[in-house]
């Protein structure tokens, strides 16, 4: 399937059932708690997706205009987030993206969003936008899984799908990998450039004309909770390093691991603290 065809599906991307349901209860007040709202969005890639296509669609703000949930969920209405919310297509077991954890899939997401906010920080880059990419990044992995699934769970085997060489995998065999898949998702959503731009390059940031930093934050966001959900060890972690990448943003190893906003310890999926999901 080219990319083409495989855009040319319907992009049903599941959503955490957990969030949609706090989501339907905060939503249900008169008076919903904003803070919480954008608490519970940032925490799940496919309803932010849904989000920020809304807000940037005519109705509301208009074309590549909104880049982070707290912007969009300004302009929507409390009617308007209950109808998306409720319409949510959920996640609920290991059939609905056959060959893919879903449970690691949003873990991984959101840890890459967080540590993402946090690197752009430390080099002067649009910390809502590199949130915004981190959470959103993969979603293209769950459309190719759901194009052919069997095709895509003989390459799990091979290569697993956080494994660092995955995009260049794909390539070779699809002729595009994930993160051309979600920029051309995101541009179909009218997100702005910047975001479109950061996902299509984040795989290899020197591809564009001109380096986009964004791009490079990504990448080493992408590189360093891989690295930690694979379990490699120092010496691993060392020679997979994106050392060009992280010197182009004036960064080295020892500065990236320190960016580390995350608590790595596995823990029951209990009530997440608002500081998590802040954007």
């Amino acid at each position: 399937m080219d990319l083409n065809a495989l855009l040319a599906m319907p992009a049903v991307l599941p959503s955490l059932p957990r969030t949609v349901a706090l989501l339907m209860n905060e939503l249900a007040h008169d008076e919903p708690n904003l803070r919480r709202v954008n608490q519970l969005f940032g925490s799940d890639p496919a309803l932010s997706a849904r989000l920020l296509e809304m807000a940037n669609s005519d109705a509301f703000q208009g074309p590549r205009q909104v880049a982070g949930i707290p912007e969009a969920l300004a302009l929507l209405g409390t009617p308007h987030l209950r109808t998306l919310v409720s319409s949510a297509p959920l996640g609920t077991t290991s059939r609905s993206v056959p060959g893919l954890n879903l449970q690691q899939f949003w873990r991984y997401s959101l840890h890459t969003a967080k540590l993402a906010r946090s690197l752009a920080g430390s080099v002067h880059q649009n910390q809502v936008a590199a949130y915004t990419v981190g959470l959103l990044h993969g979603l293209g992995e769950l459309l190719i899984h759901l194009s052919d699934p069997e095709r895509v769970q003989s390459l799990n085997t091979l290569v697993p799908p956080l494994d660092l060489r995955r995009c260049k995998v794909e390539m070779r065999i699809f002729g595009y990998c994930y993160s051309r898949v979600t920029a051309a998702l995101a541009r179909r959503w009218q997100l702005p450039e910047m975001v479109v731009d950061a996902l299509s390059y984040q795989h290899a940031p020197f591809e564009n004309h001109a380096y986009e930093p964004l791009a490079g934050v990504i990448h080493l966001a992408v590189w360093r909770v891989r690295v930690h959900e694979l379990g490699l060890d120092e010496r691993e972690r060392v020679v997979s390093f994106p050392d060009e990448v992280a010197l182009a943003l004036g960064l080295d190893i020892d500065m990236v691991l320190r960016q580390d906003p995350i608590d790595w310890n596995p823990r029951h999926e209990a009530e997440p603290e608002a500081a998590d999901y802040l954007v």
